[in-house]
C-alpha cells in the first residue's frame, strides 16, 4: 500500500488526525501534504498546517525528534515554487513535471542555504531564513 492508493481527501483527513500508517509517510508524502494544503489553504497557511501536523506525527508515532521545522517550511516553499510552474490538478502528475522535489531536495536546499538545516538543532525547533538564496 502507498499513500497513492488514499484520495486527497483521506490521505489529509488520515495524517491530521494521526490514523495514517506512519509507513506511508514517506518524503513524497511529505511532499504531497504540502501540495494538498498549499491548494486547499495557501501556501502561508499550509506552512502552519504542515509544520504543526508533522509535528504532531512525530509525536504520535515517533519519538518526537525527527520534526524539523525549517525543513518542512523549506519543503512547503519548494513544492509552492514548482506549482507556480505548473498546472497539474493530481499530485500524481505533479511530481512528474517537478521529480527533482522528490530526487534532488537536497540539491534544491543547497542552493539557499550554506549549512546542513538538516541535522541543525536549531532548525529543528525554529524556522530559519536561508543566508545564500531567498525563497519567492
Amino acid at each position: 500500500m502507498s499513500h497513492l492508493s488514499l484520495s486527497d481527501e483521506d490521505f489529509e483527513i488520515q495524517f491530521a488526525d494521526t490514523t495514517l500508517p506512519p509507513q506511508l509517510f514517506s518524503h513524497e508524502a511529505h511532499l504531497r501534504l504540502a501540495w494538498i494544503h498549499i491548494r486547499k489553504y495557501g501556501k502561508e497557511q499550509a506552512i502552519n498546517n504542515v509544520c504543526n501536523q508533522i509535528k504532531i506525527f512525530d509525536q504520535t508515532h515517533g519519538d518526537g525528534t525527527m520534526f524539523n521545522r525549517t525543513v518542512t517550511v523549506v519543503a512547503v516553499e519548494a513544492v509552492a515554487h514548482f506549482m507556480s510552474k505548473f498546472e497539474a490538478t493530481d499530485f500524481s502528475t505533479f511530481i512528474t513535471q517537478a521529480p527533482q522535489l522528490k530526487t534532488n531536495l537536497k540539491d534544491l536546499i543547497s542552493l539557499h542555504y550554506s549549512w546542513d538545516i538538516f541535522n541543525d538543532a536549531a532548525a529543528k525547533k525554529t524556522y530559519l531564513k536561508p543566508d545564500l538564496l531567498p525563497f519567492d
